[in-house]
């Protein structure tokens, strides 16, 4: 397939295209700044892409929007994570509504953001959204992706939980107080974390890309979530060290504002459509995942 993707050079992005393009597909990438490359797309949201350009595209696969950490939300922050990925996925769809032909499928990022906490209940793809500024977020966010059903898109809303891999997301932060001998749980632990190794959104990113029975909301999240206090504990054992401060709630709260409450609940997510569709996942436990990542790393 000739596959576009936005947000292409990104934690998740770049790894993906280097996969596709090693399964013999085409990737090009949406670039700002103009590209003598041919694997470039220049584009500017909100501006559309012209239709001699979008429908170059068996698929297309909408990875952009503002970082929601670090960093505490401001409502001007607020705003740009929001305006961010509603204008793009809102251009595209605008865009495939004048080209022809029209790309096959759309696989859109989200995020487990759109449940809300749960506590200690089980989630999958048919609970219900919540109300807070993440689930809203989603909510317009897969609310624009969506709209390119009415043009006989597929459409795949990928609902991603923590991504972990050594060389971005939330891990490298994560594991700052460890190396010092400071690290530990957050609060009292409890809260669960929904969590997936950066291999394994890659793999059902390209295993809903290519089997067309695969279409709407698919929690990108491994099959056993773990509570805070135990992925500390199996973090501090791949880096070779203690878990043992826990991290006051207060202070998380007082640090980072807004954010630093959605860090203190947590959803308790399944996968449950990638699994009913056959994906084999490569990492299902964290201690695995963990240990592949620091393989070698680790300090004695």
């Amino acid at each position: 397939m000739n596959i576009l993707i936005t947000g292409g050079t990104g934690f998740i992005g770049a790894p993906l295209s280097r996969e596709l393009i090693k399964s013999g597909h085409t990737v090009f990438i949406t670039t700002r700044r103009l590209s003598g490359s041919k694997e470039k797309l220049t584009w500017n949201p909100p501006d559309l892409i012209p239709p001699d350009g979008i429908s170059n595209f068996d698929a297309v696969i909408n990875l952009a929007g503002e970082p929601i950490a670090p960093g505490r939300w401001t409502n001007k922050r607020k705003k740009l994570i929001m305006s961010s990925r509603i204008n793009t996925t809102d251009a595209l769809v605008q865009s495939m509504r004048i080209s022809n032909p029209k790309p096959k499928v759309l696989i859109s990022a989200s995020a487990i953001g759109y449940y809300g906490a749960h506590g200690d209940e089980f989630v999958t793809e048919d609970t219900p959204p919540s109300s807070d500024f993440l689930a809203e977020v989603c909510k317009a966010w897969e609310k624009e992706a969506l709209k390119a059903e009415e043009l006989g898109v597929r459409v795949v809303l990928m609902r991603t939980g923590g991504v972990l891999e050594s060389d971005g997301g939330a891990l490298p932060q994560m594991m700052i107080p460890f190396r010092f001998f400071l690290g530990g749980p957050i609060g009292n632990g409890k809260q669960w974390f929904s969590w997936i190794h950066r291999d394994d959104v890659v793999g059902i990113i390209k295993y809903a890309l290519e089997n067309e029975t695969v279409s709407g909301p698919v929690n990108a999240t491994a099959p056993a979530p773990v509570t805070n206090m135990d992925f500390s504990a199996a973090l501090g054992k791949a880096l070779n060290r203690p878990s043992w401060l826990s991290v006051p709630g207060f202070i998380v709260k007082l640090t980072l504002g807004e954010l630093g409450s959605v860090l203190m609940t947590g959803q308790r997510v399944l996968p449950e459509k990638a699994l009913n569709a056959g994906y084999q996942f490569k990492y299902t436990e964290v201690k695995d995942a963990l240990k592949a990542i620091f393989r070698g790393t680790a300090q004695k």
